[in-house]
């Protein structure tokens, strides 16, 4: 079944990238080749057909990128399944997609394209199962990811997040001014002369959000002004109270409380109440488990029945 939230209930994921986007492909490719092609040599330039299996279960994401690496190799794909469905399973490998082209190609983009779809595919399948796990628990609000992400590799991580129906967070120190308490204590340890130089600063385009870790803290943000205020490393208690309590006062309009700080798949439920607006975890993002794909060159001599080269057979 499709995802129902988040970016993919209203459009095509793959319609956010920016045109920059195709250059970080190129630059994967020549990383992974930056000389000579020896096994290129090896194989030559006969026509090629390949098989995408899934050989785990997961929610299928990356395929943009895994489209553009054979694209800039002169390659084809054909995919059986679309961005976002599940695939795989424990016991039988899936026939997701064909890539077709020369076969010193196919096997120049193998890896690149792999290793993509894979740690993309992994994101995604960790937001959408974190993303369950609330809306069973009764949070009906927004599960987010983080900035921790890994250099040069956000885009991809983020496309993860939004094909898995969660929020990305900030793109980056430009899409939204985080105080945190280094900036805090930076400026005196006052909230509101660091929120008034930040709105100075970013104007009204630009939201800014405090990391507080007290009520005492959130108080002084939302007064000072702050869009966001958030409760970071607290106990499930004290979120519930706090949270509470700052709504009860300052009302509902005006800002909105996130929630962070430690929270996976074995805690989250426990902080789950209707006055809280965003969970954010970087657990969707780091450390998660890749969705197992590989791609094998169909022999010249096996026919279209499914059986492979190792004498496996998978759906066609």
């Amino acid at each position: 079944m499709p995802i129902s939230e988040g970016a993919p209930a209203h459009g095509n994921p793959a319609h956010l990238l920016p045109p920059s986007w195709k250059r970080s492909v190129t630059a994967w490719l020549d990383e992974d080749t930056p000389s000579f092609d020896y096994g290129g040599f090896v194989v030559g330039d006969s026509p090629a057909e390949a098989r995408l299996l899934a050989k785990s279960a997961g929610i299928l994401a990356g395929v943009p990128f895994f489209d553009e690496v054979f694209r800039q190799l002169d390659c084809t794909v054909e995919w059986h399944i679309k961005e976002g469905e599940e695939v795989g399973t424990k016991e039988k490998k899936q026939h997701i997609a064909t890539v077709r082209g020369p076969t010193r190609c196919v096997l120049l983009g193998e890896r690149v394209a792999l290793n993509t779809l894979a740690r993309c595919s992994g994101i995604a399948t960790k937001s959408h199962s974190l993303l369950q796990l609330l809306r069973r628990a009764g949070f009906k609000n927004t599960l987010a990811g983080t900035r921790k992400t890994t250099p040069g590799f956000r885009l991809v991580e983020k496309y993860g997040m939004l094909v898995g129906g969660c929020d990305p967070h900030r793109q980056d120190l430009s899409a939204m001014t985080m105080l945190k308490d280094n900036h805090i204590w930076a400026c005196g340890g006052s909230i509101p002369t660091a929120v008034a130089a930040a709105k100075a600063a970013a104007g009204f385009a630009v939201k800014v959000e405090v990391e507080c870790q007290s009520e005492e803290e959130a108080d002084a943000a939302i007064k000072a002004g702050a869009d966001v205020v958030m409760l970071d490393n607290f106990s499930p208690e004290g979120v519930r109270t706090a949270s509470k309590n700052l709504k009860d006062r300052w009302g509902r309009g005006s800002y909105l409380i996130e929630v962070s700080g430690g929270l996976t798949e074995g805690n989250v439920a426990d902080y789950v109440c209707d006055d809280i607006d965003i969970l954010s975890s970087s657990s969707i993002h780091q450390g998660t488990k890749h969705v197992d794909f590989s791609l094998k060159v169909v022999p010249k001599t096996v026919q279209t029945q499914g059986k492979m080269g190792n004498g496996e057979t998978v759906d066609t």
